[in-house]
């Protein structure tokens, strides 16, 4: 490896349906290659739509705190080591422009803001505990349409009006004043400068950092419908797993470090 290189490899990952199983929120099928991935000394960017509060458990419990995280669907950043939620002024200004919604519109959005912690928990499999992490917001604004496809043109309209960026994830339409995995991932590539760059997920959310990389993984997700063909899939510059969440991300991200000679 080069020595103009800080570390050999960068991997950036989605979480639900990818590096977490999707039912169980379990991790473990992934252990091997993150294991192995540490061994050679690369790095882990956790990337999801999670809050701060959340990945900051999730990157504490996989021994991954010495690297940042990408929150809220981009929106935020969570530095290494850090464990607080931030200040979460633009999650205020974001529900005040939702206040402001034709009320028609804002009624058919239901957001965490709009939920108890209970109803959260309902909507997300998340244990109660879990749950009032996800509701400690800084950046985004999570929720379920429950209007028709005409209303929801109208309300992506109206939030494009007020500069509000809507993100259809793997479950929820998230919103946001703008920023995506991409963009902060384009930072921490900077900050970093990996001699290899790897990207997982399996949401729409997800294509930018995908094509982004120079290696991207879709990662099978049998309870969500499937993205489309993406540029780079015909040269394998992005690639497809056969097995679901953690145990396709295991199997992609070892063969890939066998193929770079990282292990």
């Amino acid at each position: 490896m080069s020595p103009m290189f800080a570390i050999p490899i960068l991997v950036f990952t989605d979480l639900d349906g990818t590096l977490i199983d999707h039912a169980s929120y379990d991790a473990s099928a992934a252990g091997p290659a993150l294991d192995a991935l540490r061994a050679c000394g690369g790095g882990l960017i956790m990337a999801s739509s999670k809050t701060g509060p959340e990945i900051a458990r999730i990157r504490d419990a996989l021994g991954w705190v010495g690297f940042p995280a990408i929150v809220e669907n981009g929106a935020g950043l969570l530095s290494a080591g850090e464990m607080g939620q931030g200040d979460a002024a633009q999650y205020k200004a974001l529900r005040g422009v939702l206040d402001k919604a034709p009320q028609d519109l804002r009624q058919g959005f239901c957001g965490f803001g709009d939920m108890s912690v209970a109803e959260v928990a309902a909507v997300t499999g998340l244990a109660q505990t879990d749950a009032a992490l996800a509701k400690q917001r800084a950046f985004s604004e999570p929720g379920l349409w429950e209007g028709t496809d005409p209303q929801l043109k109208q309300f992506l309209s109206y939030l494009a009006g007020q500069r509000v960026t809507a993100r259809e994830g793997g479950r929820f339409l998230t919103l946001s004043f703008g920023q995506t995995k991409a963009d902060r991932m384009a930072d921490l590539i900077a900050e970093f400068n990996p001699a290899h760059t790897v990207a997982l997920g399996d949401a729409p959310n997800d294509v930018e950092m995908l094509q982004a990389a120079d290696t991207g993984v879709i990662v099978a997700n049998p309870h969500r419908v499937a993205l489309p063909r993406l540029p780079g899939e015909e040269t394998s510059r992005i690639i497809r797993t056969k097995l679901p969440g953690p145990q396709g991300w295991n199997a992609a991200i070892l063969e890939l470090l066998l193929e770079l000679k990282l292990r």
